[in-house]
């Protein structure tokens, strides 16, 4: 029997910070990091960090409903970066490391909607969610050393200083969730 997946676009700060919690959560059949919401046709990093293309830094996360629903998915999202910083992510400035949501379908974008409010009810964050969710029009890859940066160089400074303690931070406190 084959598996039916969805995909969904997500912007959360630094896409080599998303990459290594999804791949981790149980659910997840797959995660590429890339370049969405911009006007630039696959465009290199480098231009990318200029802010001058408008795409944000994003993960593309393919998963099982049967054993991950949307909204696990996106409070996962909503829990491991800040959602209520515009254009930033800790030292990380700029409009692609914007919080944003590509979503592929009306029922996704009704469930985005409905998980932000839920956070912003819940005030987990004491200041407004500014995440924005906007439709899904294309997903361009990351240059391949971007690819599971923190798996093939988890020794590098930003890994050790900034990504380890988030992966860690969150297999703590989503043990539940992880993959055996």
């Amino acid at each position: 029997m084959e598996t039916i997946t969805e995909k969904i676009t997500l912007g959360g700060g630094c896409f080599w910070c998303l990459d290594p919690i999804y791949s981790d959560l149980r659910g997840v059949k797959h995660v590429s990091v890339g370049y969405s919401g911009g006007r630039v046709p696959n465009p290199p990093y480098r231009l990318v960090c200029t802010g001058l293309t408008g795409h944000a830094e994003v993960v593309q996360v393919e998963f099982d409903p049967q054993e991950i629903s949307l909204e696990d998915v996106l409070r996962v999202f909503f829990s491991i970066h800040d959602p209520t910083t515009l254009n930033r992510q800790g030292a990380d400035v700029g409009t692609q490391y914007r919080s944003v949501i590509f979503y592929n379908s009306t029922e996704q974008k009704e469930t985005a909607q409905r998980v932000r409010d839920e956070i912003e009810l819940s005030k987990i964050w004491p200041t407004p969610i500014v995440t924005e969710i906007v439709p899904f029009v294309e997903f361009y890859p990351a240059e391949d050393y971007h690819q599971k940066y923190f798996e093939k160089n988890p020794d590098a400074g930003y890994c050790q200083i900034v990504i380890a303690p988030k992966v860690a931070k969150f297999r703590k406190s989503h043990l539940e969730r992880l993959k055996l």
